[in-house]
């Protein structure tokens, strides 16, 4: 589930593998594709206009007398509507009718980046369901929109919409996608609906915790302390969003005005997390607002989350807060931890977006299923209430015996393991009494090498994380005589001493930073971070105990191996504190524990 991604600096990841493939003759295939142009009114006064491309899949047996079921799609961040190509052909074949549309920004849409606003790129799908439900005005055959599509009459209708009343044009019709295109399903549901069912993978709860993440204090992944500012991928969305821009500007020189290609808050906002080390206030609001943290009891239609195990923009804490919060609100859902994401590619026989197939891609028949069920009303299994991939599992061909199931979730046991002078015990009485002391990075410098978020996941093996001397406090279990299974977040019951901190801990921005992670050490002493996955803290109060949430994992340490908890005073893909401190954790009570979900 990634794309390549370019930015002034280098070439990165964010989408990779959604080409179009090599289609069937235009006779020999079961479906039709046409081109179309949509013109939408957006914003909050809606006093904005855009346009949008798109291309129509038609299945031929589609009549008027015998409507189908109709799915919507639209690319992730820096990609096109021809990204899903794979999945309109499919679908089409499958007795759907798709329309695959260029988000606003990108791929020859215009109007600037909103980030998924619901107010912008909701109403704009919005709009389009209301063409799949028989409404004219907006669509055209042209670009220079003087030729208007006719009405829409092959598309199932629903008698209601999702809150039991009467609407207008309202088709039966549900929304796929990944990343960007994941937000976009939230931001459409929590404003219209006739939408019936969604599928968003790897995409986010919170974007304030996705782009400067604080992994204490948290309700869901969102907390009440700035966190740490994410400098690679923001680098990287910057740019690439900055040349779409210059790239539309012949057809809409709107976008490259103020903020080139993004609403106005963007640039101010990279600009105040660089210098300072995270995001203001204003800021944060500004992207909780286009999070379905916010709005998620807007929410109400069944909905499958996919989120990725390799993940180090839209980690699985995200997946899972959107999960329980929907759950908690009885709206139908279930959760898949897969093996992609944006930092790795997905397994074989997960899905495979330029040709996907059902018989041979767990995940493709787990999308067509979940649509047979809520759009055609079919009797399909539409599988287990939460399932995770497992990287140590061997198979080939179809990744469905990679998969673990599960009726209930979380799951697991959770395991203390206490912090034991350099050591981590399960046995609670033989704690060893011991202190170590690491020092932040001056300036929120690096102190740590390791694998570059975005770019990491194209070297072919996997780097070692290297921590600087004396800025890193570790605890290593002894060799693992069994194999040790983690399915879920760990935790962190912590506590640190630091004197210069408590001057300046006022400011958020002159709280202490520190970067907590789990390491699978080999049996020749080298350690790897599971997944590339660090937890930021920006510790409330230096002071006080804290818990730290670790981004959630499927990991099996082997036999022989060891597990190493890791607190560093940087790390190379973040912005640290602005403040160099000293922070000693001592060890000698049962108070300082990682809690690992064993299964």
């Amino acid at each position: 589930m990634r794309r390549a991604v370019l930015t002034a600096l280098s070439a990165v990841l964010v989408l990779a593998g959604l080409a179009a493939a090599p289609t069937a003759t235009a006779a020999a295939a079961p479906y039709t594709v046409t081109s179309l142009w949509f013109r939408v009114t957006v914003g909050e006064k809606n006093d904005q206009k855009c346009t949008i491309v798109a291309d129509q899949y038609l299945p031929r047996t589609a009549t008027a007398r015998k409507p189908v079921p109709a799915i919507l799609t639209t690319n992730g961040f820096g990609g096109s509507k021809d990204d899903q190509a794979g999945l309109g052909r499919l679908f089409a074949s499958r007795g759907y009718a798709v329309i695959s549309y260029s988000g606003l920004g990108f791929g020859g849409s215009g109007c600037p980046i909103s980030l998924d606003d619901p107010a912008v790129d909701g109403k704009a799908a919005s709009q389009i369901i209301g063409y799949l439900g028989g409404a004219t005005g907006t669509a055209y055959l042209d670009a220079g929109l003087t030729k208007k599509a006719p009405a829409l009459t092959v598309v199932k209708r629903d008698a209601r919409n999702q809150l039991g009343t009467v609407s207008r044009n309202d088709p039966r019709v549900g929304m796929v996608g990944i990343s960007y295109g994941g937000g976009i399903q939230f931001a459409t549901a929590a404003i219209d609906p006739r939408l019936d069912t969604i599928v968003p993978g790897a995409t986010w709860n919170d974007l304030s915790y996705s782009l400067s993440p604080n992994n204490t204090s948290q309700t869901g992944v969102s907390s009440a302390t700035p966190g740490a500012a994410k400098l690679v991928w923001a680098l990287g969305f910057v740019g690439k969003g900055a040349l779409d821009g210059f790239t539309g500007a012949p057809q809409d020189p709107s976008r490259i005005a103020g903020c080139p290609n993004f609403v106005a808050f963007v640039c101010p906002a990279v600009v105040t997390a660089g210098v300072t080390g995270t995001l203001d206030q204003g800021t944060v609001q500004e992207l909780r607002r286009r999070s379905v943290a916010s709005y998620v009891k807007q929410v109400r239609i069944p909905t499958l989350l996919l989120q990725g195990q390799s993940d180090t923009l839209f980690n699985l804490n995200e997946g899972t807060a959107t999960f329980q919060a929907l759950r908690k609100q009885k709206v139908p859902t279930k959760l898949v931890w897969i093996n992609g994401g944006h930092s790795g590619p997905n397994a074989p026989g997960e899905i495979d977006f330029d040709a996907p197939s059902i018989s041979g891609q767990h995940l493709t028949a787990r999308l067509s299923a979940w649509f047979d069920h809520y759009l055609k009303g079919q009797k399909t299994d539409t599988g287990p209430l939460f399932s995770y991939f497992r990287d140590w599992v061997p198979y080939t061909g179809n990744a469905r015996p990679a998969y673990a199931t599960s009726s209930t979730f979380p799951i697991g046991s959770r395991t203390p393991f206490y912090l034991s002078g350099t050591a981590l015990t399960r046995s609670k009485g033989a704690v060893a009494k011991g202190s170590q002391t690491l020092l932040t990075g001056p300036a929120g410098a690096p102190t740590s090498l390791g694998t570059i978020d975005v770019v990491g996941s194209q070297v072919p093996i996997a780097l070692p994380e290297l921590d600087l001397p004396g800025t890193s406090a570790s605890w290593t279990t002894p060799a693992l005589t069994a194999p040790l299974t983690v399915v879920g977040s760990p935790t962190l019951d912590l506590s640190v001493t630091a004197p210069t901190a408590a001057l300046t801990q006022a400011l958020d921005a002159g709280k202490v930073v520190v970067f907590v992670k789990v390491l699978d050490v080999g049996p020749d002493g080298k350690g790897t971070v599971v997944r590339d996955l660090v937890a930021p803290v920006r510790v409330p109060d230096a002071g006080q105990p804290f818990t730290v949430t670790l981004p959630g994992i499927a990991h099996r340490f082997e036999k022989g191996h060891a597990l190493r908890l890791v607190v560093a005073g940087g790390s190379v893909n973040y912005r640290g504190g602005l403040v160099s401190a000293p922070v000693t954790i001592t060890t000698g009570s049962a108070d300082q524990v990682l809690t690992l979900p064993l299964v």
